[in-house]
């Protein structure tokens, strides 16, 4: 083959190195799972067979195939992501830094990340990566895991190429697929057409190859179109755990269990409803004539001694119903999610709920853990920028990575916790202000402040002319309740 471009160096390769991905056991595995979570099942492809009377396996094409995936898959997957990120961001204590963080880390970004951790855990695996932006900043987009490749150097074991292709468009003429390829590197990016089995340059690309960074300036009336280099392959990989396998396999088998023990109590009640006829002296040819004036004409003719006599047969439901809610349990176990269906003893406590979200706290930590490595380096990438624009020298210890997760809670379990609390306080400033005879006055200022949650500075700015009058220590701790009231009025004041 003649090279296209100078400088990729596995331009030769590439058709056989997206023929081996497609291959591939890991990507099978990933297609799979990503069927589940599109409620794609195996159940879609379950047929029925008999054997006739010569001794061949026939499909039945007869009895009901009812076919139904329930998608417990999808919904694994969307709580684990809403549950994870739902209280995720990132802020800094620091104000300047802080508001160039919300231009980086805004809605856009928190999206792109979602996408990043739903196909992650869907797949296995999934991606992100960089492009400049018309502000002239980095920003991060979700890449699908799928069509992504890897090219690992064998001396340095570095990846020194990703390949991502998609399918473009499907050509009217031949109805085949037309894949459009982009190979990575540190410095550019080549585009490439797979059609009908050939690589070719993708023509339609005014540049090609073209480096990863490009802008437009202006000079002298001029536009003219620049480029540079990141200087490294701007994708970030997130892996679901270290074999980069989907939440699907542990509960697989149990899925399929319930779709087939759903599908078979609904095709029982089906063809059992009509029941099963005995003829006695049927006056036909074969068989299914008989089923035919069954099903069409509602009769059947016999002889003098014949007689035709409908048999029921009871379903064994309670089993199948123990059974299937047997594996709902258990997909909802090993799956480690929230069951929102369990009604328990209807005691619904926050100590309940913080129990039945137990499983997917678990879950949700070793995701969390494996999310903090994967947003080190674009934490870096995003700190060079900031510093070469700012002349600073900000680094990630400067910030906070927020993934506090909120949980639904009881209101009245909430109120009484809070009167508690403050009932609390009221004994420990009590028990405090009678011992205040033996204590110095400021040691039990600070203790009060302590117990209320106040600036001990600004009590003391506040009450220092009333402390110089030696009022009693009570008066003052008044005051300090009256301070706390009135801070606490103004802020409702202010939600109002």
């Amino acid at each position: 083959m003649i090279r296209i471009f100078d400088g990729c160096e596995i331009e030769e390769n590439l058709k056989e190195i997206i023929d081996s991905d497609l291959r591939s056991k890991a990507k099978k595995r990933a297609r799979k799972s990503k069927d589940y979570y599109n409620a794609k099942h195996d159940i879609e492809n379950y047929r029925v067979f008999y054997f006739n009377s010569d001794g061949q396996l026939i499909e039945d094409t007869t009895r009901s195939n009812i076919k139904i995936s329930h998608a417990f898959y999808t919904e694994l997957i969307n709580q684990k992501t809403s549950y994870l990120l739902s209280g995720f961001d990132v802020y800094s204590e620091e104000e300047e830094l802080d508001n160039e963080l919300k231009f980086y880390f805004d809605d856009n970004f928190k999206s792109e990340l979602a996408e990043v951790v739903e196909n992650a855990s869907k797949i296995g695996f999934s991606y992100m990566y960089a492009q400049l932006g018309k502000d002239f900043r980095t920003h991060f987009k979700y890449a699908d895991g799928l069509g992504i490749i890897e090219v690992v150097n064998p001396l340095t074991e570095e990846i020194d190429y990703i390949v991502n292709y998609y399918t473009k468009r499907v050509d009217e003429a031949t109805d085949k697929k037309v894949f459009a390829v982009e190979v990575y590197d540190k410095e550019q990016t080549f585009y490439y057409l797979i059609k009908d089995g050939k690589i070719n340059a993708d023509t339609t690309k005014s540049i090609n190859p073209r480096p990863n960074k490009m802008w437009k300036e202006i000079e002298n009336d001029n536009v003219k179109v620049k480029g540079g280099k990141f200087g490294f392959i701007p994708f970030f990989r997130l892996d679901n755990d270290e074999d980069k396998s989907s939440d699907l396999r542990p509960i697989k088998a149990l899925i399929d269990d319930y779709d087939l023990m759903s599908c078979g109590l609904s095709n029982n009640l089906q063809d059992v409803a009509e029941g099963i006829y005995v003829v006695k002296g049927f006056q036909g040819n074969d068989f299914n004539e008989l089923q035919n004036n069954i099903r069409v004409k509602k009769m059947v003719g016999v002889g003098e001694q014949g007689d035709l006599d409908i048999k029921t047969i009871s379903i064994p439901y309670e089993a199948r119903k123990a059974k299937l809610e047997l594996d709902e349990k258990n997909i909802y176990r090993f799956g480690m999610g929230f069951n929102s269906s369990q009604t328990g003893d209807g005691n619904i406590t926050n100590v309940v709920i913080k129990s039945r979200y137990a499983l997917l706290d678990l879950k949700c930590d070793k995701m969390q853990r494996r999310l903090r490595s994967f947003l080190q380096p674009i934490l870096d990438i995003i700190f060079n920028e900031i510093n070469q624009k700012y002349k600073t020298n900000y680094s990630p210890q400067d910030i906070v990575l927020d993934f506090t997760r909120k949980v639904m809670a009881n209101n009245l379990d909430n109120a009484e916790a809070e009167k508690i609390e403050a009932e609390t306080r009221k004994t420990e400033i009590n028990t405090l202000l009678n011992a205040a005879g033996q204590l110095p006055e400021a040691t039990v200022i600070k203790q009060i402040c302590n117990i209320l949650g106040l600036d001990l500075n600004e009590v003391q700015t506040q009450l220092s002319e009333k402390i110089s009058t030696r009022k009693s220590i009570n008066e003052l701790s008044d005051e300090i309740l009256n301070l706390e009231s009135s801070e606490t009025q103004g802020e409702s004041s202010n939600s109002a």
